[in-house]
């Protein structure tokens, strides 16, 4: 028996608020939250697990509430903690380049990858057979991408940073990946435009 995982990229959030775990949709994610709710909604979701963050717990309520399921918080699903140095383009290829390389009082995609992969295996093992929905982030969902596939690298994971929300499915045979396919996403890009596209 296959088990269906659907990770969910958070919506856009405000990006002005400082706090990491705290920091909010915009408004523009709030109504975008209502896009993945409607890809869900025709679906059967047996489990629901999301980071403890609160926009990926807001992007995926609706969906879960409508299911009747809790949303199991799990702190190894968080996304990377930020070193001193922020985000930037050069930031990005280094640390994808070095997986190991994190700033001071930051993480590596290596630490990232192993502690969300320990929470999907037992997500796996806890769920086989079963269709789950895993709300999370773009650093740590391309961490995951990575183990799975290595050659998913940096420019892999520049392609889909502006996609807020995105629903990637990975169908899995137990815990071997058997399967993977973009399904949905809504693209801001920097210069204000949007475009949703839907598989």
């Amino acid at each position: 028996m296959l088990t269906k995982v659907y990770f969910v990229r958070h919506a856009q959030p405000e990006h002005d608020h400082r706090d990491d775990r705290t920091r909010p949709l915009t408004e523009e994610g709030i109504k975008d939250s209502e896009a993945v709710f409607d890809f869900f909604k025709n679906k059967n979701i047996d489990s629901v697990y999301c980071s403890p963050y609160k926009r990926s717990i807001d992007t995926i309520k609706k969906t879960a509430e409508y299911f009747g399921r809790e949303i199991v918080l799990d702190e190894r699903l968080r996304e990377r903690e930020k070193g001193e140095n922020g985000n930037n383009f050069g930031m990005f290829q280094k640390r994808w380049e070095d997986r190991d390389y994190h700033e001071e009082n930051g993480e590596s995609i290596a630490q990232v990858q192993r502690r969300n992969i320990e929470a999907l295996t037992e997500i796996l093992d806890n769920n086989c057979g079963k269709n789950i929905l895993i709300g999370t982030h773009g650093t740590a969902l391309s961490s995951i991408v990575n183990y799975y596939k290595p050659e998913f690298g940096c420019g892999d994971f520049l392609r889909i940073i502006d996609w807020t929300p995105y629903v990637l499915e990975m169908d899995f045979d137990r815990r071997r990946l058997v399967g993977m396919t973009e399904r949905l996403h809504i693209e801001k890009p920097f210069n204000g435009s949007v475009r949703a596209d839907k598989k």
